[in-house]
């Protein structure tokens, strides 16, 4: 078990993360979620005993990361948002390397390189010097490296950054591969990831958990369910007084909780956003014809994670 208990990290006069507490299960696969500049690196920082908190207790397995550090470091498989990697070596040569770093002898390292490999997808690139490699390739060698010792806990920061849409699917899959061999910790600002991979959510603001729990349950709690989304594009003619008497007519349609009005292109297009409960489409069409606009899509999707986590940013900050 992975526990934080009231954890703290100040820089300077600026606390990156405060009165931070949770805890992780063994088997879990988390999803670690909040805006860049949340604290979702200074937290894995921690857990991984390369920061200390400023107050508070961090515990790995029941290792205290102040005292026995070097006993939570053992435990840990960890790939930071750059894969941490020799260009010049081959992803054999660098794996090895990376086991002897954490002390296994060569015949252990033999045993275990076939299952990572395996895992990671990397066995037709084993003789290739890792600066060859896309860099897709290279994330799967971050996490090769961090998998070699087979660690009780496997965090992963931001590990689909830069990635294309192709690579993003294999990295998912071999994520979900993981699971149940590892208790992993997946930090992303990726919302679509974090629904797709994770067990249960830790949604972090600006140093605090403001949530967690399943998708579900973070829905039926915050009452996104029942709620509706709708992604308007419009052609809105006659300038920023046409637009905006076109935004304070859909803000009073019945249903209607909230208008995200977009700037206008050079073709007077605006990307629109609402937000409410029930089937406003009719009306949302109606207000938008009768108001002089060309409506030039109309998408409603029920509402989910991206709405809890927009509502849960705009209460934490208020």
């Amino acid at each position: 078990m992975i526990v934080l208990d009231k954890v703290t990290k100040y820089y300077g006069s600026h606390p990156a993360v405060h009165d931070l507490s949770f805890e992780i299960e063994e088997g879990e696969c988390i999803g670690f979620l909040g805006l860049n500049g949340a604290g979702k690196t200074t937290t894995l920082r921690m857990l991984s005993c390369l920061l200390l908190p400023t107050s508070g207790r961090v515990t790995v397995k029941g290792f205290d990361a102040e005292e026995q550090a070097h006993e939570i470091r053992k435990l840990i498989g960890f790939l930071p948002d750059r894969p941490p990697v020799y260009p010049e070596m081959t992803v054999k040569a660098f794996l090895v390397f990376a086991g002897k770093l954490r002390n296994m002898d060569r015949a252990a390292i033999d045993r275990r390189l076939p299952k990572v490999l395996d895992d990671c997808g990397l066995g037709h690139v084993i003789d290739e010097p890792i600066q060859n490699l896309s860099h897709g390739y290279q994330q799967r060698v971050g996490i090769a490296q961090a998998i070699i010792h087979d660690p009780a806990l496997l965090i992963l920061d931001e590990p689909i950054q830069g990635l294309d849409p192709v690579q993003i699917v294999e990295m998912r899959n071999m994520i979900r591969g993981l699971r149940g061999q590892h208790t992993i910790l997946l930090s992303t600002h990726i919302l679509s990831e974090i629904a797709q991979t994770s067990d249960r959510i830790l949604m972090l603001h600006e140093g605090r958990i403001t949530a967690q729990g399943s998708e579900e349950e973070l829905a039926a709690r915050f009452g996104a369910d029942g709620r509706v989304r709708i992604d308007l594009e419009l052609r809105v003619a006659g300038g920023a007084g046409a637009a905006e008497t076109v935004q304070a007519a859909l803000g009073a349609i019945g249903g209607v909780d909230e208008v995200d009005f977009g700037s206008a292109d050079d073709a007077g297009v605006v990307q629109v956003t609402l937000r409410g409960r029930g089937d406003v489409r009719e009306a949302v069409a109606r207000c938008v014809v009768e108001g002089g606009s060309g409506l030039l899509r109309l998408e409603q999707k029920e509402s989910g994670l991206e709405d809890i986590f927009v509502q849960l940013s705009k209460e934490a900050e208020a």
